[in-house]
Parts: C-alpha cells; sequence; structure tokens
C-alpha cells in the first residue's frame, strides 16, 4: 500500500512538473520598461544614456525583473524623442554608440535579463534615407512610402486636396503635401513620421533585415509600436475612403472625431505580425536559444487582440499588450477590477490560455495620479499576483509621481510628467545623473521616493514589489496553467481576492480593500493561514496566522498575501 501512494505522489509530481516546463518564460515574466533617456545618465549630460542603464542592470536582477523592454535608442532627430527614426540599425549619439550596446547585451546575459528592443515599422523619420529617396522617385523607393496624388478641389480645378478625410493621432490630416514630388504622404502620426507602406514586398524584406540585425546582436525579442496603424484601407481604383463621423467630439481635427474603421486593425495588419512571429520562430530554430519574443503594443479590442496572438494555424505576437487595468482610477472597486479582468480572461485565457498585465507606461499618467499615491501597493499586488505576465513602467516599483514640467528647447511634450528621470538615492538629482542639470525636472518628492531609501524599509513600495517577485517563483505561482491554479473574485464591493494555488498542497490567497473604509468578509475558508506579504496600510505582521473561517477585518486600501501549506 505503501508502494502505491508513493507512486501516486510520483504521478502527481510529475503532472505538476509538466504544468511548469509547458510554460516558456515569456509567459510568467516580470517585464520592466526602461525610458533610456530618463533611467540613469553616465556621462553627465543630463540624458540617461545605454552606459547607464548597463551600470544598473544588477539593480533589474535585484528586483526580480525576467526582460526589460527599452523605448526607441536609434538614430532619430527626435521630433518625438525616437519613435521618429531615420537610421534603423544605428544607435542615437544621445545615447552611446553600438559599443555601449553590445556591452549592455554582454552584461544583461551575464545577469540573465532579457533585452527587448522597442521596434518601430508603422513610419520612419522624414529625415531617413528611404524617405528622401522616395521623395525623388529613385528605382526600388518609389512605392517604399504611402503616396497619393490627392483629389481635386472642386473649390478651385487647379489644386489638389488630401485623399480622404483621415485625422492623424496628433490631430490635423494625416495627409501632407511634398512639394518636391508633387503628391501627399500618409502619416498616421506627425508630418514629421511618413506612414511605410507594406503592400510593397520590398518593405517587408527591409524590416524583416532590421530584425535580424539586431537579433544577431543578440537581444530577445521586440515590443511592436503602434501596431493597430500599420496598414490602411484603400479602394480598389486606388483611392482611399472617408471615415465616418464618430460623435466622440466636435473638432473636426481631433483624432477622436471620426471611427477610425479604415485606418485601425485592418486584417493585412494580422498577416504581418505573423510574418514576423514566423521570422523569430525560424530564427531561433537555426541559432538555438530561448524563445525571442513580440510585444504589439495595440489599444484594440480583447476580439482583435486575439487575432493578434493567433487564430490556430498562426502565430502572431506573444503579448498583445493588456492596457485594461490602466483605465482603473482612484473610484473604481474591486468588482471594477474583477470586470478588468474578466474582460481579458473571458476571450484571452478561455482561446489562448494567455495573460499579461499593464501597469502603466511613457504614454500615460503613473498609477499615483491615476489612482493616488495610496493604491500604488495595491495595484501592484493585483498585477503581480495575478496569472500571466507583468508590465511595470520604471519607477512603479518605488511609487514615482508626475513631475510638473514646462517647455524647454529640450521638449515640450504633454507626456513629459510621466517621463521624469529614476529617483535612485536621496542626492543631488536623486543619483540620476552627475551633471548640474537633467532633461527633465527631478521629483520634488525623491528625498521619500527613491531605490536606496526604500531599501532599507520593510514595507517600502519597493520592497514589497521585490517580494512579489519571489513569490512568482514558488510552485503554486508556477502552476497557472493547471487545473485550478488560480481563480479571482470580487467577495464585496471592495474586497477582491486572488488566489494561486496546487491545490491541497499549496495556496496563496491575496486579498485587497480597494475602498476608503474599514470592510470585511468572512467564512471564505475553513483552513488556517499565514501571512506573509502586507501593505503599509495592514495591521498585520508576517507569520500571524489567520482563520479564514470567521470574520476578517480590512483597513482602508489594506492589501495582503496569505500563504497555507500542507502539514
Amino acid at each position: 500500500m505503501a508502494s502505491y501512494y508513493f507512486a501516486l505522489l510520483l504521478l502527481l509530481a510529475a503532472i505538476n512538473a509538466k504544468a511548469f516546463t509547458n510554460v516558456d518564460w515569456w509567459e510568467r515574466a516580470s517585464l520592466y520598461q526602461i525610458y533610456p533617456r530618463s533611467f540613469q545618465d553616465s556621462d553627465g549630460d543630463g540624458v540617461g544614456d545605454l552606459q547607464g542603464i548597463t551600470d544598473r542592470l544588477e539593480y533589474l536582477r535585484e528586483i526580480g525583473i525576467t526582460a526589460t523592454w527599452l523605448s526607441p535608442v536609434f538614430e532619430s532627430p527626435m521630433s518625438d524623442f525616437g519613435y521618429d527614426i531615420s537610421n534603423f540599425t544605428r544607435i542615437d549619439p544621445i545615447f552611446g554608440n553600438l559599443d555601449d550596446f553590445d556591452a549592455m547585451i554582454a552584461k544583461a546575459k551575464q545577469l540573465d535579463v532579457k533585452i527587448i528592443l522597442d521596434f518601430v515599422p508603422n513610419h520612419s523619420s522624414d529625415e531617413c534615407e528611404w524617405f528622401q529617396r522616395s521623395i525623388r522617385k529613385e528605382p526600388g523607393f518609389e512605392d517604399f512610402y504611402v503616396w497619393h496624388d490627392g483629389k481635386i478641389d472642386p473649390m478651385d480645378p487647379a489644386k489638389r486636396i488630401a485623399p480622404s478625410n483621415w485625422v492623424s493621432v496628433f490631430g490635423g490630416s494625416q495627409w501632407s503635401w511634398n512639394e518636391e514630388r508633387q503628391q501627399f504622404y500618409l502619416h498616421q502620426f506627425q508630418d514629421k513620421q511618413p506612414d511605410l507602406n507594406y503592400s510593397n514586398p520590398m518593405v517587408r524584406q527591409y524590416m524583416l533585415e532590421v530584425l535580424e540585425y539586431w537579433l544577431d546582436r543578440g537581444v530577445d525579442g521586440f515590443r511592436i509600436d503602434a501596431v493597430p496603424h500599420i496598414f490602411e484601407k484603400q479602394n480598389d481604383d486606388g483611392s482611399y475612403p472617408d471615415e465616418p463621423i464618430s460623435g466622440w467630439s466636435n473638432d473636426p481635427n481631433s483624432y477622436d472625431y471620426h471611427d477610425h474603421i479604415y485606418t485601425k486593425d485592418q486584417y493585412p495588419t494580422i498577416e504581418l505580425l505573423y510574418e514576423w512571429r514566423q521570422f523569430l520562430d525560424e530564427y531561433q530554430r537555426k541559432n538555438g536559444g530561448e524563445t525571442r519574443v513580440l510585444l504589439a503594443e495595440a489599444y484594440s479590442s480583447v476580439e482583435t487582440l486575439s487575432q493578434y496572438f493567433g487564430n490556430g494555424t498562426h502565430w502572431g505576437a506573444h503579448l498583445p499588450m493588456n492596457f485594461n487595468l490602466m483605465y482603473l482610477n482612484g473610484f473604481s472597486t474591486a468588482r471594477d477590477v474583477e470586470n478588468s479582468i474578466n474582460y481579458w480572461m473571458d476571450t484571452m485565457w478561455s482561446n489562448h490560455h494567455t495573460a499579461n498585465w499593464v501597469v502603466g507606461n511613457h504614454d500615460n499618467d503613473r498609477v499615483a495620479n491615476r489612482m493616488g499615491s495610496h493604491k500604488v501597493n495595491m495595484i501592484n499586488i493585483i498585477v503581480n499576483t495575478l496569472p500571466g505576465a507583468s508590465v511595470t513602467y520604471y519607477g512603479e516599483e518605488i511609487a514615482m509621481s508626475n513631475v510638473p514640467t514646462e517647455c524647454t528647447e529640450i521638449s515640450c511634450d504633454s507626456r513629459d510628467p510621466e517621463r521624469s528621470p529614476m529617483q535612485w538615492e536621496p542626492k543631488a538629482n536623486a543619483g540620476f545623473s552627475q551633471g548640474p542639470s537633467t532633461w527633465l525636472p527631478i521629483a520634488h518628492d525623491y528625498e521619500i521616493y527613491n531605490v536606496e531609501s526604500e531599501r532599507k524599509a520593510a514595507r517600502s513600495s519597493l520592497n514589497i514589489f521585490k517580494n512579489l517577485q519571489k513569490l512568482k517563483h514558488t510552485a503554486a505561482f508556477r502552476n497557472f496553467k493547471a487545473e485550478g491554479g488560480f481563480s479571482y473574485k470580487a467577495l464585496s464591493e471592495q474586497v477582491l481576492q486572488i488566489i494561486r494555488a496546487i491545490p491541497k498542497r499549496e495556496e496563496y490567497m491575496v486579498l485587497v480593500n480597494m475602498g476608503n473604509k474599514l470592510e470585511y468578509v468572512e467564512n471564505i475558508d475553513e483552513r488556517i493561514f499565514e501571512c506573509i506579504l502586507m501593505s503599509p496600510h495592514s495591521p498585520r505582521n508576517y507569520g500571524d496566522k489567520v482563520n479564514l473561517s470567521g470574520r476578517i477585518y480590512l483597513m482602508p486600501y489594506e492589501a495582503f498575501v496569505l500563504r497555507w501549506l500542507e502539514r
């Protein structure tokens, strides 16, 4: 009989092991976005650079990061801070050079921290050689970008007007007239960011060569910028259809004025993602190593994101980025959180068994500003205890806030407040730079919210974040693809519960009070759990025993993690 039970235990262990080994690294990764201008300045010019990132890679290892993706570091006029690329295979001198890049890659591999680059395929800079050659209609480059003669102006037949009523993301027409070529060119973003023409096989080949160039230099994947905008609808006669009015704005020059049924999420974009995925998979087969990944930035419906992931026979982006939790605000309840999670899980988990949770990025206010500084820890706890991958914007792990900015010669962007320099220590320039000034101002509260100070405080945001990453390596957290591996629900209007488990062996229960009042739950389990992680708002201590068969009170904004182990 004893041998029978021993064999049964071995079988169960094998099943659990298989569940673990069937999970690729990216499926449960802790991803971390670095905005290179703001992470670490190594040469005193007030702007972050590649050497600075290299110097701080050990910090990423310390806090449990699997992979970091860098906003663009390529050669650029910086009209849109690197998202207007003039050369896709050169490093901009602001950030260093290829030697600096290679040194960063080497150090990252030594530390087992993966590097993911921002890939900006939709457009280039208007200063890119390709665009200049296209203007001149040089052989092979005539249709490298989207050009059109425009329509005859009904008020003046001698003039031409834009081919369609399309409005750019930044406002105004998507079409600009080029005097030298005597045609309009398309730009879904700035007029200095002309759209590449992916109906041209030469464009597709050039961009595959860009991917291969950086893969050969050792990167572990790419975050694809502005995916929904890559293709547009063109009529059979070569014209472009007008988009209908949306009713969301009264300003005809606003992006919200139209319903973008012809300039977003076109089916050829899905096919292009499958093409890129196939290229990366083939690269791995030829060169070995771990999976090279694609992250897709797409503010699209979950049904569209599902297609971007795959259709059952073809595979696309490994991680179509899930921005749903970023729409929560300071008034959001536990039921709001559950609904936000369901929106993703009902489609993406049901169809593909994949999940990822983005907490912030360089285009949106920080969590402390969207929800309040008192809710940063609870959001980090939620994001890092849900199944799948988490994506953290630099500084969110220490509860950084937006920093008020003013227009300068360097920058005048409405998104600057969330791009302020990283706060490393309570010293001059927060340890970001040894220079006399920084490209954006340092937060006034940097002496409180910084890495060095938070390392010393047991319940600091930083230490909570680090402990959450350690939890991700436990057997129960790694078991999320197995039956009974996780669950989540709002136990009441304000109290959220998340469970990660190997049933009957190991279980973690997360309880979060989203509200500003004392809340309670009762009779949620018959077992006694142990408290192992607490937010600053919690009166509980590490090791406290919690009997879940009774009534459990939660203080306003309190969050904690409980553990049960089979004895």
